[in-house]
């Protein structure tokens, strides 16, 4: 099935490192120009809002999905080509994956992290079978590399869970898997 639409998880902070905003905006770009919506969590703060407003800028689709206790902490972009407003943060989540292609995490947080793992499991459990692909801008990620295959050396996890992660540098590299 060819990927439309793209879940972004990703920091409502900037982060200490000037490359993770650069990798944010060119990622919006990229799926503006490859006519891929981006599906994210409506905030105009942080890396959220850097690759939202890039993908605008470039003529993109956005799909943007806000619980109603975040609209003022994370400035709900309401400018988006679609506003959704959830009661939950569970909520949200759902709608995102389920109104996607496919996942790419940038650097974030507990809430990035909180993202992945959920629809990392979900992939897991057999839930779903969207590609998940990991940004990992500056070797940003590379403890959580270490630390899922620890998960899996110690036998919590099966191999086929380093499987279901795609791991690259760069956002055009991003773009190449999804176009595959």
């Amino acid at each position: 099935m060819p990927v439309k639409s793209v879940c972004v998880y990703c920091g409502s902070r900037f982060g200490a490192m000037p490359a993770y905003t650069e990798a944010a905006k060119a990622l919006g770009i990229g799926l503006a120009e490859h006519n891929l919506r981006l599906v994210y969590g409506a905030g105009d703060v942080g890396l959220m809002g850097a690759v939202a407003r890039a993908a605008q800028a470039a003529g993109g689709t956005t799909f943007g999905v806000i619980p109603e206790h975040l609209e003022r902490r994370e400035v709900g972009k309401s400018d988006l080509t679609t506003y959704v407003v959830t009661e939950t943060m569970h909520e949200r989540k759902k709608v995102m994956l389920y109104n996607a292609d496919a996942v790419v995490v940038l650097p974030g947080g507990p809430g990035s992290l909180d993202e992945l793992f959920e629809v990392l499991t979900w992939r897991q459990l057999g839930l779903h079978n969207k590609p998940i692909v990991i940004l990992n801008t500056d070797g940003y990620w590379e403890k959580l590399r270490a630390l899922l295959e620890h998960v899996v050396e110690q036998e919590f996890a099966d191999t086929s869970l380093n499987q279901f992660l795609t791991w690259v540098e760069t956002p055009a590299q991003v773009l190449e898997v999804l176009r595959s």
